[in-house]
């Protein structure tokens, strides 16, 4: 099978500012640095095959949304190599990424654009995505008069009705009523199934990552733990849980 995902040895540090007191005053008049950094990667290294199913497990701060961020480009490693070959389509933040003064038909064509696709291609998706997105007249209406809820439903209608290669999912699925959800998770399962689709996702949820995963990554502090079958690697994840 073809690789399309390949971390190595891949860091990631923030640099935060330091909060403002005596010894910091001091600091900047000694031209002393004000920036302290704080690892969120540390070389991590792993490779995703065309077509695989693969859920990333960990506590919140432990690297995990980090990840998804650096194969989609919204971030960049400090250090390290990082190759993805593929179309991606990622359900990060549904609610923003959205031209507010542009209508949400107007939204649809340009992250159509920006995914590369010619506006012949978004034409004939156009009426599939208005229709998934169920946001009526206000798909004509400009983005700023939508609802955080209506916004997330166009967001996440562009994004699985323009065919990825690969879906990156992180925790995306609160995007309204409990029908919508289900409704969601049918497409979710309806992409996963073509066997050409690799799917990265990041859930807190055991049934979800069993669902839609063969493989599972668990990362704690910042480094991978446990790379194998989602059994095997919701169980190292709860152990570890268990032990802090």
């Amino acid at each position: 099978m073809s690789e399309v995902i390949r971390f190595k040895n891949v860091d990631k540090i923030y640099k935060l500012n330091k909060k403002p007191n005596f010894n910091n005053i001091l600091k900047v008049i000694f031209n002393k640095k004000l920036k302290e950094e704080k690892k969120v990667l540390d070389n991590i290294s792993f490779s995703i095959n065309k077509g695989e199913k693969v859920a990333f497990l960990g506590k919140n701060g432990s690297g995990k949304s980090t990840i998804l961020k650096l194969i989609t480009e919204v971030l960049y490693p400090t250090s390290g190599e990082i190759y993805v070959n593929g179309k991606v389509n990622a359900l990060l933040e549904l609610k923003s990424g959205f031209e507010l003064e542009f209508t949400g038909r107007e939204n649809i064509y340009l992250k159509g654009i920006l995914l590369g696709l010619s506006k012949k291609e978004i034409k004939e998706l156009e009426d599939k995505i208005i229709e998934f997105a169920d946001i009526g007249e206000y798909i004509d209406y400009p983005i700023q008069k939508y609802s955080s809820g209506m916004r997330a439903r166009l967001g996440f209608s562009i994004a699985v009705n323009i065919e990825p290669e690969i879906l990156v999912i992180d925790e995306a699925l609160s995007v309204g009523d409990e029908e919508f959800k289900n409704k969601c998770l049918k497409k979710i399962n309806d992409i996963t199934e073509n066997k050409n689709v690799t799917l990265v996702l990041v859930t807190h949820s055991f049934e979800m990552a069993k669902e839609f995963c063969n493989r599972g990554i668990v990362i704690q502090k910042g480094k991978i733990i446990y790379d194998g079958n989602i059994d095997s690697s919701i169980e190292v994840y709860k152990n570890s849980i268990n032990k802090n």
